[in-house]
């Protein structure tokens, strides 16, 4: 199977990472996005920027931060936006809507496939975001997690918030399975006719039930979902035993 195309609708998704301080937090939050389809980094007012330590730690992501767009201010980063999401971690006395990323998500993707441009802004890593910068976004996201202890870093929490937002565009994992054909019934009986008489040529079946022990057997590769060339495998096995059995099966032979 091919491999499915990245939703070109998450162009409009931007990640605004508000005064961060350390340049490998910028290059791991890019790291992140880019493994959830996302290229677009607002940077306001960073404190190093560009550097190397963000190359670095964006390993094959450097091509995000080239791109990246930095600005004097959140409000500029914001000016075209219609959803402004600011993560938080602390009780607000606001009233903007505060959900979870799972709440917040699907809306996000609804809006985005739209033509909208949206945006997720996370705060400073030491300090978060200020009252004022929170109250430029008209959505509050908490990521929920252990009360007693709660310490996201700045590109965990970029992260969650990405993987989040794909699991919503349909983009799925099937092109990594395996290639294989399914067995058929009969092949799955013709193995299971294979196995009795193995078991039956070495003996397993003296003082064991062999018609329950078969009727288990069945109800396993049944249940297992098997495919032709684990069925091939298999009985190239039942018949290497059998050769041993019978005393056909030399010793130095392959």
């Amino acid at each position: 199977m091919n491999k499915p195309q990245v939703p070109d609708f998450l162009k409009n998704i931007r990640i605004v990472l508000a005064r961060p301080s350390h340049p490998g937090n910028i290059g791991s939050a890019a790291r992140a996005m880019k493994t959830m389809g996302l290229t677009r980094l607002y940077l306001v007012e960073p404190k190093v920027f560009p550097s190397d330590e963000a190359n670095a730690l964006a390993s094959g992501a450097v091509d995000v931060l080239e791109r990246a767009t930095v600005v004097s201010s959140l409000s500029e980063a914001l000016s075209d936006v219609t959803v402004a999401c600011a993560l938080t971690s602390r009780r607000r006395e606001l009233t903007t809507p505060l959900s979870t990323p799972r709440e917040t998500t699907p809306e996000l993707v609804a809006r985005a496939r739209d033509g909208e441009l949206v945006a997720l802004v996370f705060g400073n890593e030491t300090f978060g975001l200020s009252i004022e910068e929170v109250e430029q976004c008209n959505r509050l996201v908490t990521i929920p997690g252990n009360p007693d202890y709660f310490s996201l870093n700045l590109a965990m929490a970029v992260q969650v918030m990405t993987y989040e937002l794909f699991s919503h565009t349909g983009v799925g994992v099937e092109y990594l399975r395996a290639d294989g054909e399914a067995a058929t019934q009969g092949e799955v009986e013709g193995l299971c006719g294979h196995l009795e008489q193995a078991m039956e040529e070495i003996g397993y079946f003296r003082r064991r039930n062999s018609e329950r022990l078969m009727r288990r057997m069945r109800t396993l590769f049944n249940r297992s979902g098997l495919l032709r060339d684990e069925i091939d495998i298999l009985r190239g096995f039942f018949k290497q035993v059998q050769r041993a059995a019978d005393g056909s099966l030399k010793r130095d032979e392959d």
